[in-house]
């Protein structure tokens, strides 16, 4: 006895009602109070991605116009009975009157004008003629100019219903002529869910994270999510297994994504470029590895932005969690616009792991302000005299003078005789400051430049545990021992006391509430004993700490400008300039200390 060929997933388990249809529920409530309130119009126009259901949804609409029930007695219906001549002939793709007709081989003029030749005959069996063209944004302009008067006044026996994939290649005057679904794309957990239940029906085991690989890589789409099962069922041998499904689809391991990211957060480029080469001799591609990159930063960006937002149920969560913390959200969302470009890039290099590894240490390059690991601290520079800021000359016919300011407050200064050479120094990256720093210096002479000193403490304790606590962060900063969110915590942070006990506590005021994160003051601890050689514990408590490193970093920001204008203004060269020279000014922000 001959054996039945394999029906593929794809079309076994293809909907014959709109109670099997799933994801689409949006278009399978309007057609069915449609059909249950009478309401038909003449012409649908179904749009979306390949696999989500265009076809299905017609022929289960031509069904429903169609069916006569088990009896043969019945009406127009939302629910057909799948077991009348219509029903079945449909679905066998033998009914008369129904037509599919594939506009990407058939679009031509004589093609549709055979068809409206066609619509002039009423139905051989059924209640309505249906004619359902595939891909209609591929039919020809002279075709679409031909259809139209037919499309906008059909018979009445006649309905036209059309698919595409492209409606902006769709004439305006096709669509206005057209009720129009627009069908979405399905979630991964969607088409999850319905792989399950159809390995379920096919007695197939299969692995959870395997169905999670499948329903990714489905990409919204029903039917590539039942080919790939279909594929992965014969790649495994009759079972779906996580690594071997990984395998069949060439996914990089989430673990591979989460090196990456810790390497990153810790500024460790030999770490990176080691996991590049892992990647490479695993035979790993370079695009996957970024698709998996900015799947990781997406859920760490909601994880930053609300924390517990994600599920937990899903394996990978705890993960996504305990990596969170070690990246900044304004570095998160960096390195996630890197990824995306480098996805772009890749097909410019012939060494795509090359492309990779630049797209990675470009990050390293290019971290936001702020967030770059504190340089080796400033060698000493000789004892000399700083040489005077560089002023930048506007000419008079482009100055724009305020109202009310004298043009004696303005300089015009001539290309400046070369200075004096002197060593020049690397300056120390400045830690970024809190929202919360001192007022901007005004552009008027400072009247001394200690008037821009931090806001002293009200006691001499509370001084020794802000000198205390500035000397230790620094201490840590210039160690590398802290980084991210951990080295803003204690920048931004307030010494309250230190709490004597088994180990001590460290007791920290922060005014802004992202940073009082139990995670980041265990970190913060660990590195605190690191550098005090005996175990620490860090408390943080809500308040607004009157001195901090980040304050004080912005005073002594603010002096040294301060100092930098006194000096421009009290210099002897500049004010017989000033005198000399009536019509140019020193562009504001040109002055800066050196």
């Amino acid at each position: 006895m001959a054996r039945m060929s394999y029906v593929v997933l794809a079309r076994k388990y293809r909907p014959r009602s709109f109670a099997q249809m799933v994801g689409q529920e949006h278009v399978v409530q309007a057609l069915t109070n449609a059909l249950t309130q009478g309401r038909l119009h003449h012409a649908y126009l179904f749009t979306g991605t390949r696999g989500i259901g265009k076809t299905t949804v017609s022929r289960i609409l031509a069904k429903s116009l169609n069916c006569t029930g088990p009896d043969g007695t019945g009406g127009i219906t939302a629910t057909p009975c799948g077991v009348c001549q219509a029903c079945t002939e449909i679905d066998a793709d033998r009914y008369i009157d129904y037509v599919e007709m594939d506009a990407a081989s058939n679009g031509g003029k004589d093609e549709i004008r055979d068809l409206i030749e066609r619509a002039a005959y009423k139905p051989g069996v059924g209640r309505f003629k249906v004619f359902m063209i595939d891909e209609a944004h591929q039919l020809s302009k002279d075709a679409f100019n031909a259809l139209l008067k037919t499309l906008e006044e059909p018979p009445e026996y006649l309905k036209f219903v059309l698919a595409t994939t492209d409606p902006e290649k769709v004439l305006p005057t096709v669509l206005s002529r057209c009720l129009q679904f627009n069908l979405r794309p399905m979630a991964p957990a969607t088409v999850r869910e319905h792989l399950a239940h159809v390995l379920e029906a096919e007695a197939v085991p299969a692995e959870p994270g395997a169905l999670r690989l499948l329903a990714r890589a489905a990409r919204g789409s029903m039917r590539d999510g039942l080919s790939l099962t279909d594929q992965a069922i014969a790649y495994g041998g009759g079972r779906l297994v996580e690594d071997v499904v990984r395998t069949m689809l060439g996914a990089v391991d989430r673990g591979h994504a989460t090196a990456l990211v810790d390497a990153l957060a810790r500024r460790d480029a030999p770490a990176v470029l080691a996991r590049v080469d892992a990647l490479r001799a695993a035979g790993l591609s370079a695009d996957a590895t970024l698709e998996e990159l900015a799947q990781l930063l997406q859920q760490m960006a909601i994880e930053q932005a609300v924390p517990g937002a994600l599920d937990d149920t899903e394996p990978e969560t705890e993960a996504v969690r305990a990596l969170a913390p070690q990246l900044a959200p304004d570095e998160t969302q960096l390195l996630y616009r890197m990824v995306l470009q480098g996805r772009e890039e890749l097909a410019l290099m012939s060494d795509e792991h090359g492309a990779l590894a630049m797209v990675l240490l470009r990050f390293l390059a290019f971290p936001p302000a702020g967030s770059a690991p504190a340089p080796a601290p400033r060698p000493a520079a000789p004892l000399r005299a700083p040489a005077p800021p560089t002023l930048a000359v506007v000419p008079a016919q482009e100055r724009r003078v305020a109202p009310g300011v004298p043009d004696a407050t303005e300089a015009r200064v001539p290309p400046p005789r070369p200075p004096a050479p002197a060593v020049a120094t690397p300056r120390a990256a400045e830690p970024a400051a809190p929202p919360f720093v001192p007022a901007p210096v005004s552009s008027e002479p400072a009247a001394a430049p200690a008037a821009a000193a931090p806001a002293p403490t009200s006691t001499p304790a509370e001084r020794a545990l802000a000198d205390r606590w500035q000397a230790t962060v620094q201490s840590l900063i210039d160690a590398g021992t802290v980084a991210a969110l951990v080295r803003e915590l204690a920048w931004q942070a307030g010494l309250v006391a230190i709490e004597p006990g088994s180990p001590p506590t460290w007791r920290l005021a922060v005014a802004r509430e992202p940073l009082r994160n139990p995670t980041l003051a265990d970190k913060l601890a660990l590195a605190l004993a690191a550098h005090l050689g005996e175990p620490a514990r860090v408390a943080v408590e809500p308040g607004q700490p009157a001195d901090t490193p980040a304050l004080r970093d912005a005073a002594e920001r603010a002096r040294r400008q301060a100092a930098a204008e006194a000096t421009i203004q009290s210099d002897p060269v500049v004010r017989e300039l000033l005198q000399q020279f009536k019509g140019a000014r020193i562009v504001p922000g040109s002055i800066k200390p050196v």
